[in-house]
């Protein structure tokens, strides 16, 4: 099983495809606090569908609570700082993979602690065009993992 890592999340409508994606591919759902929504909001709700039953979720206080709970697993980062591409990362059953806030991304702490592990999605290089959206970044780079991996026996 892969995990997906929302680091302090702020749309609620990026959170529930996240979720729906992750239920849908048999993926771990980890979002660190604080969140920009409740998870019970009505657009996360609405934007995961009736996936929530089938999705395995985890909330943690702050980066070091998730840190310590998960035994301090290797991170994966995307940043559209990195110099490494994702169809370069080879990843492997169990891997986590963590996305920053939407409007700010990582902190700079964690782009210095975890460095060798960062990767990005090619995309035009224009100060006007930042980024993907979170939800596609997402669903990009896991699919990638779950290619890497057959699938993992999904049908």
């Amino acid at each position: 099983m892969f995990n997906i890592v929302l680091f302090e999340p702020e749309i609620p409508q990026n959170t529930g495809n996240i979720a729906r994606t992750c239920a849908l591919t048999e993926t771990h759902l980890h979002l660190i606090k604080p969140l920009g929504f409740s998870i019970s909001d009505k657009a996360v709700k609405r934007a995961g569908l009736d996936y929530w039953n089938l999705l395995t979720l985890s909330v943690y206080d702050d980066f070091n609570d998730f840190y310590n709970q998960n035994d301090h697993p290797t991170l994966f980062l995307l940043t559209t700082h990195a110099q490494k591409t994702y169809e370069k990362i080879h990843f492997n059953d169990g891997d986590y993979i963590m996305f920053g806030r939407e409007t700010a991304g990582l902190p700079d702490e964690l782009h210095k602690r975890f460095f060798n592990t960062r990767f990005r999605i090619p995309m035009k290089n224009n100060p006007h065009a930042r980024s993907l959206n979170l939800a596609n970044s997402v669903n990009i780079v896991l699919y990638e993992a779950l290619r890497q991996n057959n699938f993992l026996n999904l049908i």
